[in-house]
């Protein structure tokens, strides 16, 4: 049982870092930045954290028998058959600083499952085929990190382009001090036309 709760432990810190990391990589930018499309599929930063909202409420609640206490805040079924990028993007009467509270009262609905929970617990993935549905928490926690670290990527990626922030998270940038990055990116393309 220690085991367990030592695994548990380690994927909830992985998970929390993920989700901090995100919020990190919005803070200080505007509205209109965090709302502003930034690929040709649409792509924005507030809709990354709009559909993680969706996406923990699906997994730790809905699969394990956890309605979301009030669905009127999520994006339910019917709004994803008229619209299938509806948890991608705030709506008008949605702000963006509305989104990142959601997700940060999502957390606390999230943990709560896996905290009641044994990592062996089993769930059903309702949006699943039936063969794949039955799931353990496990699962899902590994799931979910996955898909969280993903969409912390596509944010890093924007945000550098948006005003050149970059690092891997507050406490640890992980970028070499002082590098020539003008000198870098020259030899870079150097490589790439010489190819």
């Amino acid at each position: 049982m220690a085991r367990d709760d030592a695994m548990k432990t380690i994927l909830k810190n992985h998970l929390q870092a993920c989700r901090n990391d995100l919020m990190w990589k919005l803070d200080g930018l505007s509205e209109r930045d965090l709302r502003l499309p930034r690929t040709g599929t649409g792509l924005n930063l507030t809709g990354v954290v709009k559909h993680m909202a969706n996406v923990e409420i699906g997994y730790f609640g809905d699969t394990f028998g956890r309605p979301w206490p009030n669905p009127a805040e999520t994006v339910s079924y019917e709004q994803f058959e008229a619209d299938p990028q509806a948890d991608w993007y705030a709506t008008e009467s949605e702000s963006a600083e509305s989104v990142i509270d959601f997700y940060r009262r999502v957390w606390t609905f999230a943990d709560e499952t896996i905290d009641t929970h044994s990592l062996d617990a089993q769930g059903t993935v309702p949006h699943w085929p039936a063969e794949k549905a039955a799931v353990s928490l496990q699962q899902i926690m590994v799931h979910v990190i996955v898909d969280l670290a993903r969409h912390v990527g596509q944010v890093d990626i924007v945000r550098e382009g948006i005003d050149e922030q970059v690092g891997l998270n507050p406490r640890s940038p992980n970028m070499p001090e002082g590098h020539d990055w003008e000198a870098y990116l020259a030899k870079l393309r150097s490589l790439a036309n010489n190819a």
